[in-house]
């Protein structure tokens, strides 16, 4: 049975995406947890330790510290947001209250990933959110375990919640009062806070409530519109102040003697990278401050450095000082300073409940949890605080009884956080059978392109599958009954629940069948591989092939150390650099050199009478190319070891170069026009150009660039009806080159209506991406077509590469400009600010697609720039593109499966390999989208010759 090329990788594409749905799904486990259902009773608690006898133990929770909380939330708030230069200029208040009120400071780690949802559930229950809830993040559901919020209602607390509507979805049955707002909606960073604040008067001047929640937006929305030094930073600061000063004067004058205090918390969810996201690891993302304000604590006599503290260790500390149970999955410790002023014996009560709150999630978590560090010094203190109690109980009052005590307080805290690290570490429980049955069939599809390449990529461009063979042979029937089995006695002896052993049985015989005739098709071919049939082949062997092959192969390799992933721009940057220097190379060979060897005139045969001037500008263009990636180099640092440094995007979007980032931006629009307009129709040139005048309108509207005529930025708006201008001329361009490819499909097989359909396909997502793109971004889009356009008219045909060597240099351009835009193998460097484009409100779908498009939209353009290339080359192009790219994409997707998996138990994995697995995925997406257009496009194509 033969298939054509692009047929079968299309399919090995499909089932490589359920490969790595399959892994992906056992690889982001169920976080620890003790369970989903039950909850922390205040009659589970242990009674006070005692060596011996039955004494007055008690084995409730000490008495509450406070009446009241207040806890404001302030999105994004950055650690020297409040303790450095920022804080004493712009929040004098809360620093005053932090150096000479009764207030204690810290600095909240923050675990990745540093976005809104999972950071809410560690505040809520102490425990550590995993990657996955990055995904979850843009619908968060009910919260079904244990938490803070549960226990406090439980307990008969009223509480009232303002701000993100996140909190609403997570509690909904939880508050008595709230009025929720969109996180999403970025574009807004005024009236998101005013929606809080409206209602602080009147519900301070109650007394209804127990508890109450402030989550304000303002300041995470103006990091991603500007980022951490925007001028609008200070403004917003300054009502935070006053926000807090308001809280704190109400909450004091209702102080009265002979009752618990009040307690005000400050704190943020995460911080704000140097390019205003999060998402990362960096440290101005995981540094944010926590301030405890109350007439409980002493007073200050000057600025303290804070210390350090997780920011799990709010849940249980806050949970014990109001009088509640400890959440049953918190990882999060107490914070002594909090309970110094109670008397040593509950402190030592405190203490011990929190301990035996984390033993008994160690016993859930782990098998061999006795011979933990943490758990054997628990029980020591716990005997230690036994003999303490009795010697208490028996009225012991000399210095001893102070001593030990406070050696067994020293014992507690030891323990406690030998036992949060060790739960920190077992971040979930993996499905490892999900897992081997994905790599399995990652694997599979990778060893079926490469068995079928010499096939794929020769004339014919089409495979032999023996697939009756295979399936009709006994190993085929054997491999079936011992997959079932092997199915069945995972099912039926593992521990854990897994994803496959769920699925109905038609799911799974389906799944059984398709393993093992691709395992039986894969011996078949390679048997039939052994024995030389003399199959044309495609020729392979000169210097730019032996770069292709080894570039490809190296940057794979490089991508088995986490600073590699870190920094892989750099491996990019220097392929894409060695490219053109090869190119150079190939160029002055064909051109320039008077002895020309056998291999040159077999790669590159001896070209037509070329014209002089475009000898030249061939010798010109992979020199130019050199000269865009180092202008692109320069205008946005990416990664991690560097990011923090200045780079020309900073300078052009500071307001005094305002006029510089106009000309720039107006000049790449210009020159985007002249690029993309000469192969579109009259129609579509027109509303290219009115497109991209709506595109700098837009701009202006918001404030980025400046018209000519405008000297002053007071009339700035949304530029909603701006941007809805060029959407409709986007839609106009995508109308117009669809119709156009329909026809050359359905009506008449017409290679130019065919070739220009894709084109103005390819200019109407140029134009959306001019939209999208923030103005000091555009020259990476007006050199991308540049390189493209210059390539094309002096490379590519004239120095007759193949289908697969074009192909593989697309994919490394698509590569390369994914890091020019500024994007990393860090969440934090998503612009979500473009997904809220011309959109008044949050709406989910066009808010997820922009974004995604605004990410992806360097290898996606040059995916499409690939389609329109080969759609005007012969008739076997591709079919020969699109297996090159599944080839392109199967390799690393192999080899990441297999790195992550031997790395799962590694903390690091979580905040390097996660978000670069999930990138990956999001890569093979594109590229099956891509190669089975090319696919549908191949079987009805006529190109040239």
């Amino acid at each position: 049975m033969k298939v054509r090329s692009s047929v079968f990788a299309s399919l090995c594409l499909l089932l490589e995406v359920c490969g790595i749905a399959l892994f992906l799904r056992g690889f982001f486990p169920v976080p620890v947890k003790s369970s989903f259902t039950s909850k922390s009773k205040l009659s589970d608690l242990p009674a006070e330790p005692l060596s011996s006898g039955n004494g007055p133990n008690t084995s409730k929770v000490p008495p509450p510290l406070f009446k009241r909380v207040v806890i404001v939330l302030i999105d994004a708030l950055r650690e020297d947001f409040v303790f450095g230069t920022k804080g004493r200029q712009f929040m004098p208040y809360t620093r005053h209250v932090i150096e000479r009120g009764s207030s204690l400071s810290f600095m909240a780690r923050v675990r990745p990933p540093t976005v809104t949802m999972p950071r809410i559930k560690a505040l809520t229950t102490g425990s550590i959110p995993g990657f996955i809830d990055v995904v979850i993040n843009l619908n968060s559901q009910a919260l079904l375990e244990d938490s803070l919020i549960w226990q406090a209602k439980a307990a008969g607390k009223r509480i009232i919640f303002y701000g993100d509507d996140t909190w609403v979805r997570l509690f909904p049955k939880h508050f008595v009062e709230y009025d929720g707002t969109t996180s999403f909606f970025v574009s807004d960073y005024t009236e998101v806070d005013n929606n809080v604040t409206r209602h602080l008067d009147s519900t301070l001047k109650r007394d209804d409530w127990d508890m109450l929640i402030l989550h304000y937006l303002g300041l995470d929305h103006i990091g991603h519109l500007s980022g951490p030094h925007s001028s609008l930073v200070g403004p917003k600061l300054i009502e935070m102040d006053d926000v807090l000063k308001k809280i704190h004067a109400s909450l004091i004058s209702k102080e009265t003697e002979g009752s618990l205090p009040n307690l005000l918390v400050l704190c943020g969810d995460h911080g704000m990278s140097e390019t205003g996201s999060h998402g990362g690891s960096s440290d101005p993302e995981v540094r944010t401050p926590l301030v405890l304000i109350s007439p409980a604590f002493k007073r200050k006599t000057g600025m303290e450095k804070p210390s350090t503290v997780e920011q799990v260790d709010l849940a249980p500390t806050l949970a014990l000082a109001l009088g509640l149970p400890i959440s049953q999955n918190s990882v999060g410790i107490l914070i002594p300073p909090v309970f110094q002023e109670t008397s040593l014996r509950e402190q030592l009560r405190f203490l011990h409940l929190n301990g035996f709150q984390l033993s008994c999630l160690l016993k859930d978590s782990m098998a061999g949890y006795e011979k933990e560090e943490g758990y054997e010094q628990f029980r020591v203190a716990e005997k230690s605080h036994g003999n303490w109690m009795k010697l208490y109980l028996e009225g012991n009052a000399s210095e001893v009884l102070s001593n030990m005590g406070k050696k067994v307080l020293k014992q507690y805290l030891d323990a406690l956080k030998a036992m949060s690290s060790a739960l920190s570490r077992q971040l979930g429980k993996y499905d490892m059978y999900s897992m081997v049955v994905g790599m399995i069939l990652i694997f599979q599809v990778l060893l079926l392109l490469l068995l079928a390449t010499p096939e794929a990529l020769s004339g014919g461009a089409r495979v032999e599958l023996p697939l009756g063979s295979a399936l009709l042979s006994l190993p085929f029937y054997l491999l079936c009954l011992l997959c079932t089995s092997v199915h069945m006695l995972v099912c039926t002896s593992t521990e854990n629940s897994c994803y496959l052993c769920g699925l109905p049985w038609s799911f799974a015989v389906a799944a059984i069948v398709v393993v093992s005739a691709t395992l039986c098709l894969l011996v078949t071919m390679a048997v039939q591989r052994l024995v030389p049939e003399g199959t044309e082949s495609s020729d392979w062997g000169n210097t730019l092939d032996i770069l292709l092959l080894t570039g490809t192969l190296g940057h794979l390799f490089s991508l088995g150390a986490s600073s590699f992933i870190e920094e892989e721009h750099q491996s990019w940057y220097f392929l894409l650099s060695t490219l053109c220097l090869a190119i150079f190379q190939d160029v002055c060979r064909t051109y320039f050199s008077e002895r020309r060897g056998p291999a040159d005139e077999l790669c590159h045969p001896h070209p037509r009478e070329v014209a002089p001037s475009k000898k030249w500008l061939a010798l010109a263009t992979p020199l130019l190319t050199l000269a865009c990636c180092r202008f692109l180099r320069s205008l946005n640092q990416t990664g991690v070891q560097w990011a923090h440094l200045p780079d020309l995007g900073h300078w052009l979007t500071s307001a005094e170069h305002k006029v510089a980032l106009s000309l720039l931006s107006a000049s790449s629009l210009a020159l985007i026009l002249i690029l993309v307009q000469h192969r579109c129709s009259l129609v579509s040139k027109i509303a290219l150009a009115l497109g991209l005048l709506g595109v700098y309108s837009y701009r202006a509207a918001v404030g980025n660039v400046l018209f000519p005529w405008q000297h002053n930025l007071r009339d700035l708006s949304k530029g909603t009806v701006e941007a809805r201008f060029v959407y409709v001329f986007v839609l106009g361009i995508l109308f117009s080159g669809a119709k156009d490819l329909l026809r050359s499909q359905v009506v008449t097989a017409d290679v130019r209506l065919k070739a220009r359909g894709l084109w103005e396909v390819y200019s109407g997502l140029v134009l959306l991406a001019s939209l999208l793109f923030r103005p000091h971004n555009l020259p990476v889009l007006s050199c991308s077509l540049l390189i493209q356009t210059a390539m094309r008219q002096f490379i590519w045909w004239e120095q007759h590469y193949d289908a697969a060597q074009i192909t593989i240099m697309h994919y490394w351009f698509g590569q390369a400009f994914f890091y020019f835009q500024g994007n990393s193998n860090n969440i934090a460097t998503v612009d979500i600010s473009a997904g809220f484009v011309g959109l008044d409100t949050y709406v989910e779908a066009p808010a997820i697609f922009l974004t995604a498009f605004s990410t992806y939209a360097g290898p996606l353009l040059w995916a499409c720039h690939l389609v329109c290339y080969l759609s005007l080359e012969s008739t076997t192009a591709m079919a020969h593109g699109c297996y090159c790219f599944a080839l392109l994409r199967s390799i690393p997707a192999a080899a990441y499966v297999i790195l992550v998996t031997a790395l799962r138990y590694h903390l690091f994995i979580w905040s390097v390999f996660s978000p670069k697995l999930l990138y990956e995925a999001m890569h093979t997406l594109v590229s099956t989208a891509m190669c089975l257009f090319l696919t549908v496009m191949d079987q009805n194509h006529g190109g040239r010759p």
